[in-house]
């Protein structure tokens, strides 16, 4: 990694072709060229909208339930004996997780574009959850698409999409996860373009996507910049958040970006270790390439075949990451490391019975890091751990794991 000594301005980012230095783009059929412009069109008026703007706001506070409080997560900081953490609580959001944000904005940009169907995909079952939500809402037929094992995985958030009206399409293609359900939602969108809107559910694929998902996530960071400095005078010292595609991380970190005293950590999926096929971390054993649209850091091998991925949790299980965390980690600005399936489950045990928060196995992992952080630095300093979602999802998963390893 080599840190750039060039000014940060994130407000420049991406460019008009979608890249975040080297990474981004698109890279997509020529048959969803004009999708994705008339999306890219519609976006940028919409985000000029005062009326869009409202709309919005009113949904992502009647309906949502937003601001998410900002938690200190006391006997936590006691137990650990180091830094003060605190928790930006996206957990409470209505459907469970951050996930809600980007699906009511991309619904309500859809409604806009005169879309009346809307296709999405989903691993954790949060994204599916949220879009079939958004949509009973304002009354869009929707699809989602969400790979066979990982419905088995998360059985509730497929019984939670259907009973919103959603139709749920299991993938029994490859691994049966999440880059399989993504594949056949592009498929779907090729062949129904005209009438249907794609709703992404991470900051990842072509141009507008990264973006556009990445501005209607920014209220993480925009809230809890104005809460931590109600609640403790001052900003927080580190930053923490899962990273799959990586929408709630860039969610909180954007509006901190050009505070260079703020160190921030992006945590990727450590499976069961770093070896080929056990784990979904990019960063760790990924090299530069071109996957669903977009060229990013991906698990692939030398002749560019991507390689088997592996998490405890299914919305962390993918090959790729967010363009723009690859250009942020090239600059140094953006730290990553992983959290291992059993440092997860720990901690998934620790949280609940200390705090009383049982957190997604996702956001798990940026507790994991989160406490190891917060373990090395003195009480006076502040570590801001971004909890995604919560984790009613992984209640009985978890369950059947420990189970397991207990040998009972």
């Amino acid at each position: 990694m080599s840190a750039s000594t060039a000014p940060l301005d994130r407000t420049s980012l991406p460019d008009a072709a979608g890249h975040f230095g080297r990474y981004g783009g698109v890279y997509v059929p020529e048959t969803l060229m004009t999708a994705l412009q008339e999306l890219e069109q519609a976006y940028l008026r919409a985000r000029e909208d005062p009326a869009f703007r409202e709309e919005l706001r009113h949904h992502l506070k009647e309906f949502a339930g937003r601001p998410t409080e900002l938690c200190l997560a006391s006997r936590l900081t006691e137990h650990v004996g180091g830094a003060k953490i605190y928790l930006k609580r996206e957990d409470l959001l209505h459907t469970g997780a951050h996930k809600i944000n980007n699906a009511l904005a991309q619904a309500l940009l859809a409604k806009r574009m005169g879309k009346k169907r809307i296709i999405a995909e989903t691993g954790a079952g949060q994204h599916g959850v949220a879009t079939a939500a958004a949509c009973a809402k304002f009354g869009l037929e929707c699809v989602v698409y969400m790979g066979a094992h990982d419905m088995e995985r998360q059985a509730l958030n497929v019984f939670r999409m259907r009973l919103m009206g959603a139709e749920v399409r299991g993938v029994e293609a490859g691994q049966k996860t999440l880059k399989e359900a993504i594949n056949e939602a592009m498929r779907d969108w090729v062949t129904n373009v005209r009438s249907t809107h794609y709703i992404l559910g991470t900051a990842y694929g072509s141009h507008p996507y990264p973006m556009m998902v990445r501005d209607f996530h920014r209220v993480i960071g925009q809230e809890a910049r104005e809460q931590m400095l109600a609640r403790e005078g001052r900003l927080p010292d580190e930053l923490v958040a899962c990273v799959g595609g990586g929408s709630n991380a860039i969610g909180l970190f954007f509006d901190f970006l050009e505070e260079p005293g703020i160190r921030m950590f992006g945590v990727e999926a450590g499976g069961h270790g770093i070896q080929r096929g056990e784990h979904a971390a990019r960063f760790a054993g990924g090299r530069l390439g071109v996957l669903q649209g977009c060229k990013t850091f991906i698990l692939q091998d030398a002749d560019g075949q991507i390689e088997l991925t592996h998490s405890v949790s299914a919305g962390l299980d993918y090959a790729a990451v967010g363009p723009e965390h690859a250009f942020y980690r090239d600059r140094g600005r953006i730290e990553f490391a992983y959290a291992t399936d059993d440092e997860v489950l720990e901690t998934f045990q620790l949280c609940s019975r200390l705090e009383g928060i049982i957190p997604a196995l996702e956001s798990t992992h940026a507790l994991v890091h989160g406490i190891k952080r917060a373990r090395e630095l003195a009480p006076d300093k502040i570590v801001l751990i971004n909890l995604s979602g919560r984790g009613d999802k992984d209640v009985q998963q978890v369950q059947k794991l420990l189970t397991a390893q207990n040998g009972s």
